[in-house]
Parts: C-alpha cells; structure tokens; sequence
C-alpha cells in the first residue's frame, strides 16, 4: 500500500562561473575574429587544393575550359541553328568554322614566316653587326676579346646538352598541345550538341531558392563568356586590321604574320597590346630602321587609344568593365598559375566572377556585401 520511497541525490551544486560559457566565447568581438579565420584558411586549403589538382591535369582543364568558352561565345548562333537544322548538324557547321577558322589563322602564320624567314635572318644578322659597331663607339665599350667571349657563350649553350633537353621539353610540349587540342575539338562538340543537357544534370541537386541562384549564375556566365570572348574578338580584329596595314603600307617584313600576332596578343587586355607593339616596332627598327620603328609604334598607340576609349565601351558594353587594378591582379594570378594561357583567361573569369556576384541575390539584386551603400542615410541620422 505504501511504496517505499528512493532516496533522491543530492543536487549538483552550483558551478561558479565568470559567465564565459563557450557559445559566448566565440560571440565576442575575438571569437568572431578567430571564426573568420578558421573559414578563411578552409577556404584557402580548398582554393590551392583545386589549383594544384588543374595544375596537375592541366592537359584536361585547360582544354575544357577553352570549349566552355567557345560553347558561351557561339551560344547565339547554335540557339539560332538547333530548332532550325537539328542539334548535330548545326553543332557539325559550327564545330568545323571554329577549327578551320583556328587551323587557318595557325597556317597562314606559320608559312608566312617561313617564306620570309631567310630576309629577316640577314635583316636581323646586318642589324646585329650595325649594333655591334656601333658599340665600339663607346668610351667603356668592350674590347673584341670580350665579344667573342660571348658569342662562344651562346654557341657553347646552343650546343650543350642543356639545349638539348629543352629541344626534348619543347617536343613534348608539341605533344601536348596537340592532345589538349584533339580533346578540345571532342568536349566543344559535346558542349555544343548538349550542352542544355548537360547544365540540367548539373542543377538537379539544387532545390528552391539554390536552384534559381544557381540558374542565375550560369546564365550570368554564359551570358559574360559570349559577350567578353565576342566583344574582344571584334576588337582584336580592329587592331589587327589597323595596325596590319600600316605595317603593309611601310613595308616591314612579316607584316601578316604580325598582324595575325597582335590580333592574338589582343585576347590579353593591357599589356598584349603593348608586346604587339613592341614585337612589331622591333621587327621594323631590324629591316626599315629607326624612322620606320617609331612610325609603327605612333600607329600602335593611337590603333590601342582608339579601342579603348571608343570600340571596348561599344562592343563590349559597361557590364563587362573591370577596373585596371582588378585586371591587372588577375592577369599576375593567371600568368603565375597558368603562364600565356593562364593570362588569357584571367580577365573573362575575374568578370564572370563579378557578374555572379551581380545577380547573387536575385536578377538585379547583387550579393549584399557587394551592394551600393546609402552614404545619405548616416549623413542625416
């Protein structure tokens, strides 16, 4: 009838505390700090994870991410072909342009300056001479004993094994281009032909508001490749053309070669321009002398003063405008991580970057850090 009662256990007593429980800990203005920066080295440890492992398959990233940019820039034309010859043949014609255009443009290059190399080597050899006597003008100019010295150093190092490897490293480096091409040519096909398929496989892990972000952000990127690679193409184009025909009008040999060279040099914003027109003044200060040498570099300066302030604001339009200093620190990170081909892509990945952050948060709604501050309203507060 009557339950026999447990004895309870005595309480736990109090603990004394100073109130620094954990979650407090890390809520003050030290605890966020040490937060941040926990997220920023992840962040770190995962960027050079991912930069080492594209270093390592460089032969496959690079070649893809050359087709999802020729996929983006002829988007348009494969949008307007699909409904109209199917999605195979229209991916055929413009997968054939796309190489011919590029095999072309190699081609003609290359047999151009073949068929003028022997000039130019005389040129360059008389140059070299009048350059050599001219410095024994000099009050501290070498003696010929110090001449020859170094004219056998460069013969020694074009004859040692050392040459010879390199001439083995460039071998392999044909090889692999030709690989990374091959693989081009295959995955652009792909990205042509299916590309929508592809996109949508993608996203089928995101669901409600990741979903659209996501949507948004690849439109963005398409939208920024195509727009970067087009608008810069028709620029490059107009240099080519305006500095290829002052270097015809004046007679400077290799003068095709050159203008196909500043059209390529063109793709990498600030300084390609600057090294086409060094390349080209250089060749006509070796075979047309100083005269024509600075009459070429007044045309490069005023061709390059003529697309950047009027062509690029035109064909490619304010949404593609990074600052200088943002294209330049992208082009030092491209070039130190991928060399030519990494300074090439830095600017249209840094403003693909940009445009995500552009529609983060809806389709007109930048990411919050990143949106224009009301300077009035702690004014009048």
């Amino acid at each position: 009838m009557f339950r026999r009662r447990t004895p309870q256990a005595p309480a736990p007593a109090p603990v004394v505390t100073d109130g620094r429980t954990p979650r407090r800990l890390w809520s003050d203005g030290f605890g966020t700090l040490a937060t941040r920066a926990v997220q920023i080295i992840a962040v770190v440890i995962l960027a050079a994870g991912l930069v080492y492992a594209s270093q390592t398959l460089s032969v496959v990233v690079i070649p893809v991410l050359l087709a999802l940019i020729f996929a983006c820039a002829f988007e348009p034309l494969m949008g307007w072909l699909r409904p109209r010859l199917g999605p195979s043949f229209s991916t055929a014609i413009v997968l054939l342009a796309i190489v011919l255009i590029i095999g072309g443009l190699g081609w003609a290059m290359v047999s151009a300056v073949r068929s003028q190399w022997s000039e130019l080597y005389a040129q360059a050899q008389e140059g070299f001479l009048q350059v050599v006597a001219w410095v024994n003008t000099l009050p501290f100019a070498p003696d010929q004993a110090q001449i020859d010295e170094w004219i056998a150093s460069v013969t020694d190092f074009f004859t040692s094994a050392q040459f010879g490897s390199g001439a083995v490293a460039g071998v392999g480096a044909v090889a692999n281009f030709v690989t990374g091409f091959v693989l081009m040519v295959v995955v652009l096909f792909f990205f042509l032909k299916d590309g929508p398929q592809i996109w949508s496989f993608l996203t089928r892990p995101f669901e409600g508001e990741w979903y659209a972000r996501v949507q948004r952000a690849g439109a963005k990127s398409v939208d920024t490749f195509g727009a970067y690679v087009r608008g810069t193409a028709a620029v490059a184009a107009v240099d080519a053309i305006g500095i290829g025909i002052g270097l015809f009008v004046l007679g400077v040999p290799l003068a095709f070669p050159l203008t196909i060279l500043v059209f390529l040099l063109a793709f990498i914003p600030i300084v390609g321009a600057t090294v086409a027109g060094i390349l080209a003044s250089l060749v006509a200060l070796v075979a047309n002398g100083p005269i024509v040498a600075i009459i070429v570099i007044a045309i490069v300066v005023v061709v390059n003063q003529l697309e950047g302030n009027l062509l690029q604001p035109i064909l490619m339009g304010r949404a593609l405008k990074l600052h200088s200093l943002v294209v330049l620190i992208a082009l030092a990170i491209g070039t130190v991580l991928g060399g030519i081909l990494g300074a090439i892509l830095a600017a249209p990945f840094a403003a693909v970057v940009w445009g995500i952050v552009q529609v983060w948060d809806g389709p007109a709604t930048p990411a919050r850090w990143a949106r224009r501050k009301d300077r009035t309203v702690g004014a009048r507060a």
